[in-house]
């Protein structure tokens, strides 16, 4: 049985997604899915927004997301950025094992909320 406490709080994690999606609708005028938004993180971070990046620059700066709002939960630690100016990060602790598939999208979700103090 699921307790009351566990459905409260992914309420509260789905109300508080909503408001990430509609700050980032109003900002850029469409509903983005969390690839997307990672991505966003990720140029906000290096701070090069007006590039046109290749396909692996892209991976790399969803990658610079992921590290950035997971970096909260210890994850990832930011060492620096290179002689470009793109940050690196390294790899402190790996995710559980049992964090797969849907657990692994509602951390991401939380972290991504977090980094939007939301």
């Amino acid at each position: 049985m699921i307790s009351p406490y566990f459905c409260t709080m992914e309420k509260t994690l789905e109300e508080k997604w909503i408001e990430v999606q509609k700050m980032i609708f109003k900002r850029f005028g469409e509903q983005l899915d969390e690839q997307t938004i990672l991505f966003i993180v990720g140029l906000q971070e290096l701070g090069k927004n007006d590039a046109d990046y290749k396909k692996e620059e892209k991976l790399d700066i969803i990658h610079i997301g992921i590290c950035t709002v997971l970096s909260d939960y210890g994850y990832y630690q930011f060492i620096g950025k290179d002689d470009e100016g793109w940050p690196h990060f390294k790899n402190i602790k790996k995710l559980p094992n049992e964090i797969h598939g849907e657990s692994q999208q509602a951390l991401l979700k939380e972290a991504i909320i977090n980094y939007f103090n939301l």
